[in-house]
């Protein structure tokens, strides 16, 4: 199968990616890391699926572990130097900028945090984009650019890129400097009139929109029904939908969706991917993967077109049912540096 491809915004305009990414942060941040190898061969079956000349977007951070530290970028040093040639067919998001578990974005942490990320990842593969990983209200975006433009300047990293900013933000940023990709969270479960405003910025502005968490952290894809289904530690369970009462109300939705995908012949996460890449051609589904099989599963999500009728038909389903228990760890987005 042929997948389906689009270009990046802002100064990566010219780059090809698949209409689907890969998310890495479960590959290191649970209390069991992914055995490696398994690891990097759900990496290589996305970047082997696409068309010669496409990329496939991996997004990582230098938080991604269990100890909030370079973890999961060691990890992509590992898979970089025993396949260099993956290096070129990759373009790498990397999130930074997070000290004792709060945004920090003044320019020493910024420069600190690219520096690390680019020492732990090693010299095989530089970092393509990166994004401070939330909205620091102790610096002024005006400073926060200014940091990451110099920083581009002196060839750290290519492109610039926010994570989790509202669309007022991103209009402040991107009329300093062009801002290539905007990452959010986006799914059935967390689709609020934050996430329609960045989507519609950016489309106005010329800037992809990362939608991270497509399947609402996994919950979605049907095979976390209560929380002895998560390990001991996982960060999930900090999530307030991840609490039994609320999984337990959030489950028929679930339920529901599957039975919908299924009657439409595609799993339920695939019907979800494809929901979210229905909302714009510059939303970029960013579901997670550690098999090589899911890599491609999700990646096939990016072939389906739905129709008004079934995102209409999805969102009732969602609507009469009702969604319990917020995105983050039982605190607001505006608690959790949300929506800057």
């Amino acid at each position: 199968m042929v997948q389906k491809t689009t270009k990046l915004g802002g100064t990566a305009s010219e780059v090809s990616v698949g209409r689907v990414a890969h998310g890495l942060m479960m590959m290191t941040w649970i209390p069991t890391p992914v055995p490696e190898e398994q690891a990097f061969e759900a990496i290589k079956a996305g970047v082997d699926a696409l068309p010669a000349g496409t990329k496939m977007f991996l997004s990582s951070g230098d938080f991604y572990a269990m100890d909030m530290g370079p973890g999961n970028l060691e990890m992509l040093s590992r898979f970089y130097a025993k396949y260099p040639e993956y290096a070129d067919k990759t373009f790498l998001s990397v999130k930074g900028c997070i000290r004792d578990r709060a945004p920090d974005n003044s320019p020493e942490s910024i420069r600190k945090s690219v520096e690390n990320s680019q020492r732990a990842l090693g010299t095989v593969k530089k970092i393509d984009l990166f994004e401070p990983a939330r909205i620091d209200r102790k610096v002024t975006i005006e400073e926060m650019m200014q940091t990451l433009v110099a920083l581009v300047k002196e060839g750290k990293f290519s492109h610039i890129g926010l994570s989790e900013c509202n669309a007022d933000t991103l209009r402040k940023a991107h009329a300093l400097h062009p801002v290539t990709a905007v990452e959010i969270e986006i799914s059935p479960f967390s689709y609020e009139e934050n996430q329609k405003k960045v989507i519609a910025a950016a489309a106005e502005l010329g800037i992809s929109v990362l939608a991270y968490s497509p399947l609402g952290r996994g919950f979605i894809a049907g095979k976390i029904k209560n929380t002895s289904d998560l390990q001991e530690g996982d960060v999930r369970l900090r999530y307030s939908r991840f609490k039994d009462e609320n999984m337990k109300h959030n489950l028929p939705i679930v339920e529901a969706l599957d039975a919908m995908a299924t009657q439409k012949g595609m799993t339920v996460a695939q019907l979800c991917i494809a929901w979210v890449a229905a909302l714009g051609s510059s939303v970029i589904p960013l579901p997670g993967s550690s098999k090589s099989t899911r890599t491609l599963e999700n990646l096939e999500a990016g072939d389906i077109a739905l129709s008004v009728e079934e995102a209409k038909e999805m969102h009732e389903i969602i609507m009469k049912l009702g969604v319990k228990g917020d995105r983050s760890a039982g605190l607001t987005d505006e608690q959790m540096h949300l929506w800057g």
